[in-house]
């Protein structure tokens, strides 16, 4: 349950930056660079979000499930 809802932030966390950056590239006009740290920090959390659950998978939290098993 805790994975879930760590993966869960991780993945609002992901959007809501994603969201920030399309924000600041409409309204900032390449004037400053809020777009990048807000894209940069959605490059960070994604891969941190991936090196977690392959983390989870090989401790065992998470239990992957094959297609067709």
């Amino acid at each position: 349950m805790l994975t879930t809802i760590v993966i869960l932030i991780l993945l609002a966390a992901i959007l809501y930056n994603l969201g920030a950056g399309l924000y600041f590239m409409m309204s900032d006009k390449g004037q400053t660079d809020r777009t990048v740290k807000a894209l940069t920090w959605r490059i960070g959390l994604s891969v941190l979000l991936i090196l977690l659950v392959i983390a989870g998978i090989l401790t065992g939290l998470i239990k992957p499930h094959g297609i067709g098993q």
